[in-house]
């Protein structure tokens, strides 16, 4: 028992200044990418970015490793990319962002202890209105709504914990750990549903029924048109 505790405290001391070191690097690579939208307290910047004191590793880790952040210019919606940094400088900088007060923490999303039809039954009803029903995206008010195909389970976990731009977040109390595990398994079944028994419409877009169902109708009026001419005629 002695022995064991002894080795918990050793494994604690080399932890502490490994984490201490990480902050401090996150720090460094924070003032040189981050600090003139967000400032050199992390505090904000007004009209540049907001502060990050209380956003947590979540919110660090998704906009990163997502490439959405840093922005190219203030005031864009934050849009996926390849991210600006690699994934040591990335956990640096969740460190240090961590660091400045509690938020979310990095959620540990599993898609093989979720429920495909529970997924799918969460994800319709409280995602499917802005990112479409098997997760490609659409227009909402002030944006776009991404494709979820390229997620990842953990990014996925930390959007809907987080709330990233327009989306609004959701706790434990609104999707919890096993839901949130059942939607990362249905998004990933989203990215090649089965089609039989329907026309797929190659999943183009976010809706593509209503706008075959206008392409369909118009040409029909045309061939209505061109049928009452020809009789009057």
């Amino acid at each position: 028992m002695r022995r064991a505790l002894a080795l918990a405290a050793l494994a604690l001391a080399v932890a502490q200044p490994a984490a201490a070191d990480s902050v401090s690097r996150g720090r460094a690579l924070f003032v040189e990418g981050c600090s003139s939208c967000h400032g050199f307290d992390a505090r904000g910047v007004a009209g540049q970015g907001p502060s990050l004191v209380g956003a947590g590793a979540a919110a660090a880790d998704f906009y990163l490793s997502t490439g959405r952040m840093p922005l190219d210019a203030p005031g864009r919606q934050p849009l996926r990319d390849d991210p600006a940094y690699d994934r040591a400088d990335i956990d640096a900088l969740v460190a240090y962002v961590a660091s400045l007060g509690p938020g979310p923490a990095i959620p540990d999303v599993d898609p093989a202890r979720g429920d495909l039809a529970e997924g799918q039954r969460s994800f319709t009803a409280n995602c499917a209105g802005c990112h479409q029903v098997v997760g490609r995206g659409g227009v909402v008010t002030g944006g776009f709504s991404p494709s979820l195909h390229e997620a990842t389970a953990r990014q996925i976990g930390e959007a809907v914990r987080v709330g990233p731009y327009l989306m609004p977040p959701f706790d434990e109390h609104r999707i919890d750990r096993h839901t949130l595990d059942s939607i990362a398994r249905y998004l990933r079944y989203a990215r090649h549903p089965d089609d039989r028994g329907g026309w797929g419409l190659f999943e183009i877009g976010p809706v593509p029924e209503g706008m075959v169902a206008w392409l369909l109708g118009g040409v029909l009026v045309l061939v209505v048109v061109r049928l009452l001419g020809e009789r009057n005629e």
